[in-house]
Order: structure tokens, then sequence, then C-alpha cells
């Protein structure tokens, strides 16, 4: 499997940001939807006799076109039973289409070839949104997957669903709408708040709390062109420290500002000391990696200063040292752990 170690290098901790990218409306969010269905066509790669709900499904849809069959009598392998998944858009409207997901869940060997039937899509009121049906693909969503491995149990109609109902959002006569920021700040709801109440020269924002922001439309605005203008403005965002491992990949996503406290950490042979003073502690075999860094060859040993240490330079040292990506990781997961760490580490 090939694994690849990317950092992102942040140059400052404040960004220039719009609005609308560090927060949303409530009330305007996406919303899931989810079907049962069968996949037809197969090449003997659906479901086998085991799957009795499968049989009993495919009983179902023959009765309901007039053809009387007892589920033990169907010996077909070429239908699989799938769960189909999708979200629907915010004003989404009736006739739009969207892509959908569709899942085995018998013991299918594959999706590939075969014809989703018409699935009723429906949320978690109990009513149908939309009609699903279409060939599935397999090839662009198994593409994706790890070290080249593909899932054919799974697959993607593509414009597949088609909107029966929509869901109704009323924006134009409200006189209210409340911003939620993506992560909870206290001082960036107050930098947001000061930013919208000095581009209209009054109150018409007010921070509720570290996330919420509550607006009021201007008299000689509709809530439509107020939200426009609203999430144009500019701000100066701080965003949090945060440390984005993928465990499946093997990559990891940090800051350059990240710094580590001291601590003595011993992972396998690879021995990591960060201690307080001027210099690195310099042993004999070791190769300095720059004024704060010093790896040692013979121990494979990390030497460094206090105050001087990043995740970024710490994960690159590893990397010298030949660590792998799940010992690095590891490394990373037990610094947050014991405290040397203060970012938040994220695992997905």
């Amino acid at each position: 499997m090939k694994s690849f170690i990317l950092f992102i290098f942040l140059l400052s901790s404040l960004f220039a940001t719009k609005i609308n990218d560090i927060s949303n409306i409530v009330g305007v969010r996406d919303n899931q939807i989810i079907g049962y269905s069968l996949v037809v066509g197969l090449q003997k790669t659906g479901d086998g006799t085991t799957s009795k709900f499968t049989l009993q499904s495919i009983a179902n849809m023959l009765k309901a076109m007039n053809i009387d069959m007892n589920a033990v009598d169907i010996k077909s392998k070429n239908v699989a039973a799938v769960v189909v998944t999708a979200t629907m858009k915010p004003f989404a409207r009736q006739g739009d289409k969207f892509d959908i997901l569709v899942s085995s869940i018998g013991d299918a060997k594959s999706l590939e070839g075969g014809t989703l039937l018409m699935t009723p899509l429906k949320g978690v009121d109990g009513k149908i949104y939309a009609l699903a049906q279409g060939s599935v693909s397999i090839g662009g969503l198994n593409s994706r997957g790890s070290g080249g491995q593909t899932h054919p149990t799974t697959g993607m109609v593509y414009n597949g669903a088609l909107i029966e109902r929509e869901i109704s959002i009323d924006m134009y006569n409200k006189e209210y709408a409340t911003l939620s920021l993506k992560e909870s700040d206290f001082k960036n709801a107050v930098t947001v708040q000061k930013s919208i109440n000095k581009f209209y020269s009054t109150q018409v924002a007010v921070a509720m709390d570290s996330r919420s922001i509550k607006l009021k439309r201007p008299q000689n605005r509709s809530m439509i062109e107020f939200l426009a203008e609203v999430q144009n403005i500019e701000i100066l965002y701080t965003p949090k420290s945060k440390i984005i491992i993928n465990e499946r990949t093997g990559t990891i996503v940090a800051g350059v500002e990240i710094m580590i406290k001291p601590i003595i950490l011993s992972h396998g042979d690879i021995t990591i000391k960060i201690v307080e003073g001027e210099n690195a502690s310099k042993p004999a075999g070791s190769m300095v990696v720059d004024d704060n860094l010093v790896i040692g060859l013979n121990e494979n040993e990390i030497y460094t200063k206090e105050g001087t240490t990043t995740v970024a330079n710490l994960v690159r040292s590893l990397q010298k040292l030949g660590a792998k990506p799940k010992d690095i990781i590891a490394i990373l997961e037990a610094m947050k752990s014991a405290g040397s760490i203060s970012a938040d580490l994220e695992v997905i």
C-alpha cells in the first residue's frame, strides 16, 4: 500500500476569509433519505439462496405484476437486495435529479452491470421525497479505494433519483436568521458580530454564544439580499489548531505552528526526547536536521529543545528514521494522550 504524508504549512494564525466559508445558515441544510430495493441483471453475482429476504422481495415484486410465485421456488442469482441512500440539497425542487449510493445487504459478490429497480426514497418522517432507478456504476466510486482495492458491492447511480416532494424553506418572509459557525469559538463569534455591524453601520448582528450569531434583516433589504451580503463579508478568522489523521491511508495533515511540549517517549526502537534547554543535544554519530533538531542515527533517537519542536518537523524526523505511517500515527496519539500536544487530534 502506498502512503503519503502531507503537511499544510500555515504562515499565520489569522486568515482573511468570507463569512460564508466558516458558517452555515440555521435551517438551510441537507436532508438524508433512504430506501430498499433490488438490483437485477447481474451475471450470477447476486444474492444466493441463503438471503431469504431477497427471495421474498423478488416474490413480492412478481406478485405486484400478477405473477404468483413462491419464494422457495426462486433460484436466481442475478438479483441482489440493496439499501439506497442519498442526500437532498436545500431548496431542491420537483424534477431535480441527483446521485444515489447503492449498497448490497445480502451476500452478493458484485453489483457490476446491474440495474436498480424503482426505489421510493423516504425521509425520517416516513414520507417519500424521491424515486430512484437506473444502471449501477461501480468504477468511479471504487477507484478511490485504499491500495487499489475495489468494493464491488457498492455503486452509484448518477442522476438516478428524481425529486417528487419538496422540503419547503421560507427564507424570503423571515425577519430574523441565525448563523452557525462551523467551529465553536467565542473570539470568532464576536469577530463575525463586529464585522457585520461595521458593514451596516448599525446593530444587526448579536453573538448569542460561541457558535450562534443572530441576524436582523435591515428594513431596506429582503432576507435573500441581506444573507447574500452577509456571507460575502470578509473577516480575520482564527482557526483552531488541529491535526487530521487518516488511519486508512496513513495521511497526516498538520499546521507548522503546532508546538510539542517536553516529553520522553519510546515506541518500538524509536525514542523521542524533548527537553528544555538552549541547544539540542548532539550525541556521537548524530545527524543535524536544523539548529534545533538532531537525530541520533546509532540509537534511533530524536533530540530537540523545548519551544522549537512542532508536529511538522517531528514527523519529518520520524520519516528520516524510516518510521512507517502507522508508527507515526501511534506516536502522535500517545503524545496527545500525554498532553504533549495541545491541538485537537481528529482521526478519520
